[in-house]
């Protein structure tokens, strides 16, 4: 996130005592994420790659003329019983703990589940809850990958950091086209995938406090996908933490802590980290003494960046034109909004200080939470919100 908004905030250029990002040796050394090439694939350059995807045929049913056909859960019937998390009690709330580890968990694919039907949210539906104190905190794995589903692939873990004030469906759908990118441009598959919203010591207009925003992406996150988690380390820091500092937690968590993952042979991987950012975070990059540039090294080299297109902008002139990211170039993947979507979640908290709807906008059950709350009523400035650097 913008280290301007930090309270404490200091020029890189006057700050002796940036705290150091962890070193090189406790990070997988892992390829970039670069593009496929056809000699990649093995067969003749002139061959198209195999369609559908070998990983996706046992989700499909294959007709008597041949085609495939995605299965797609349609009535009630289908849904996962649950209960509401606003009834249950916490001796009745699933723990991680519970869950048997024995049994494998499989990568995502684009395969729609019972768990992810049209009205998923009108029906009750138990949501883990993260810690709020740092003591009881742990690290959320109820929905990491315990195991590759193709050897040949590297394994590949995505975290975005932001405000989310609200979470709308653009953050979601960010997530979803990083993982299309990546399964159809490069060598990775991705395992897991992490909202790690900031605390409340950022200083910026219009942010709810942390468990808040914690609370709402875990209600976006359970209701509407199948591998997306939040974890409240960041949120649950006494002072505002550095991106880099922040995927050092993910590595610490993933990689030194748990040991990566395991292909199907049992043998363990290190997990690339990769971030995954709008252009307009990436621009803030490019603005002289606002990030140190052992940060930008450290994020675009060590880890990498997923980089989301908006309307507009021009990212790919950018990175040609900035000496550290054009250096990490190969490391950092643009991604094309094919259908572009501009919602915002600042004009999100304009709508609702105007008491307009905001239906369709955000989850079903992000709405309700802000309704039950009595968020954003009293949100900031319509001159912040029709700002350029509107989030």
């Amino acid at each position: 996130m913008d280290p301007t908004h930090d309270p404490n905030f200091t020029p890189p250029s006057l700050n002796r005592n940036i705290e150091p990002p962890a070193p090189s040796s406790e990070i997988p050394l892992n390829m970039p994420i670069q593009p496929f090439v056809l000699a990649d694939l093995g067969g003749a350059v002139d061959a198209p790659p195999p369609h559908p995807p070998k990983n996706r045929t046992k989700h499909a049913v294959v007709d008597e003329f041949g085609n495939y056909h995605s299965k797609i859960p349609r009535i009630q019937t289908d849904l996962v019983n649950s209960s509401s998390d606003e009834d249950v009690t916490d001796s009745q709330s699933t723990s991680k703990n519970d869950i048997d580890q024995t049994v494998p968990i499989f990568p995502p694919t684009v395969s729609v589940k019972s768990s992810q039907i049209a009205d998923l949210e009108e029906v009750p539906h138990g949501i883990q809850r993260s810690a709020t104190t740092l003591d009881q905190y742990q690290f959320p794995t109820h929905r990491l990958a315990t195991t590759l589903s193709d050897d040949s692939k590297y394994p590949l873990v995505i975290v975005a950091c932001g405000s989310f004030s609200p979470i709308t469906y653009l953050h979601l759908r960010m997530f979803e086209m990083a993982l299309d990118a990546i399964t159809e441009q490069t060598r990775f598959e991705v395992i897991g995938g992490f909202y790690s919203p900031v605390s409340s010591n950022y200083k910026k207009q219009g942010l709810a406090p942390a468990h808040h925003r914690v609370r709402m992406c875990e209600l976006a996150c359970e209701r509407t996908s199948s591998w997306l988690m939040v974890d409240a380390w960041e949120s649950l820091q006494p002072r505002y933490t550095r991106t880099a500092l922040v995927l050092d937690h993910f590595n610490e968590e993933i990689n030194i802590k748990r040991g990566g993952i395991k292909n199907r042979n049992g043998e363990s991987r290190g997990v690339k980290i990769m971030l995954l950012a709008g252009g307009d975070l990436i621009e803030s990059m490019g603005e002289p003494d606002v990030w140190a540039d052992q940060d930008l090294h450290h994020i675009l080299g060590k880890y990498g960046c997923l980089i989301v297109e908006r309307t507009g902008s021009d990212v790919r002139s950018f990175l040609l034109s900035h000496d550290i990211m054009y250096e990490h170039r190969r490391n950092v993947l643009v991604i094309k909004q094919l259908i572009y979507n501009d919602i915002s979640s600042t004009k999100i908290r304009l709508f609702i200080r105007r008491g307009m709807s905001v239906q369709y906008l955000l989850p079903n059950s992000v709405i309700r939470y802000i309704q039950q709350h009595k968020l954003y009523y009293d949100s900031e400035p319509v001159k912040e919100v029709m700002s350029e650097n509107a989030d």
